[in-house]
């Protein structure tokens, strides 16, 4: 690494999304130990070629990493089957000074290519025209390329106030308990209620 004097090298170990995850967490703590983030100075970037799909070694199956109705990169529709893993996402978000601000992606406007979609998510054919039949059905009279972009007001306005926190940004902030204390949620609900919106509670006690 040609360390020298004073120098400081972090290795982190693990697997690939965890070290990862823990890694951005690393840097941006080293950045504000070290005096080298300015909240002055804005610093935005685009986040661009996200994977299509992720595995989860538990079920051993892929799951959609956004949603199952991001579109993928034209250019890798022809691993789908062959390499899902390897497919990028026509997604997109908008970082500033680290933080996530925004985020959006191209949505799939082809019956075909959602088809293909559900399949390599496992879904036979059947069982996507049950659950998605109504969306399917939709593509065969033509839809347009269509996206969009999702924007986090509260995130954007903490940063421009100086803040790491968007509790002091937010309508109805919650304490690390979950718990808003401003309408003292969650609350009990009425059985009445339960019944009307045909809802049983079940308590499973852990051993």
């Amino acid at each position: 690494m040609g360390a020298g004097v004073g120098d400081l090298i972090l290795i982190m170990a693990g697997s690939r999304d965890h070290t990862l995850n823990a890694l951005g967490e690393l840097r941006l703590e080293m950045g504000k130990r070290l005096g080298l983030r300015d909240a002055s100075v804005y610093a935005p970037l685009w986040v661009v070629d996200f994977p299509l799909l992720e595995w989860d070694e538990e079920t051993k199956r892929f799951y959609a990493k956004h949603h199952p109705f991001t579109a993928p990169k034209p250019e890798d529709l022809e691993y789908m089957l062959s390499d899902p893993g390897r497919v990028h996402a026509n997604a997109y978000d908008l970082v500033i000074n680290g933080t996530e601000i925004g985020g959006g992606s191209i949505r799939i406007h082809d019956g075909d290519v959602q088809s293909l979609m559900f399949k390599t998510l496992g879904f036979t054919e059947e069982e996507a025209r049950h659950q998605f039949g109504f969306l399917l059905n939709a593509f065969r009279f033509g839809a347009p390329p269509h996206g969009g972009i999702a924007f986090g007001f509260d995130r954007w306005a903490a940063i421009l106030g100086g803040s790491d926190t968007i509790r002091d940004f937010i309508a109805f902030p919650k304490n690390n308990q979950a718990r808003d204390v401003m309408i003292d949620t969650p609350a009990t609900i009425k059985k009445e209620q339960l019944d009307e919106l045909g809802i049983a509670l079940k308590w499973i006690e852990n051993h």
